[in-house]
């Protein structure tokens, strides 16, 4: 049980998913780690269709220029931007030599 702003809830307050770290591995594919503590794995060729603001991260050049500000993916100084939570539901099970990572 929590209070927040003179309101008490019966649940544990929930934390905001975060990316901590991401590599590219392949053309248009990252690693990505979150605060969860899974790594999964972010094929950005699916998600390219379904957010047309994603369309200059067609450029190799611009995909591989990312930062993470404050938990979140982002490109071109923040232009461009993922929600972790998004990226976590559109990314994948990560397996390294056989064994689960991300559950």
């Amino acid at each position: 049980m929590f209070e927040m702003n003179g309101i008490l809830y019966a649940d544990e307050p929930s934390r905001e998913l975060e990316v901590r770290s991401a590599r590219i591995t392949d053309d248009h594919i990252m690693l990505v780690t979150f605060s969860t503590g899974e790594t999964r794995l972010c094929d950005f060729t699916e998600m390219f269709d379904d957010v047309p603001a994603f369309a200059p991260l067609h450029d190799e050049k611009i995909f591989e220029d990312f930062r993470i500000d404050h938990g979140v993916l982002t490109w071109q100084d923040g232009d461009i931007d993922i929600s972790p939570t998004y990226l976590y539901n559109h990314s994948y099970k990560y397996a390294i030599r056989g064994e689960l990572v991300s559950l």
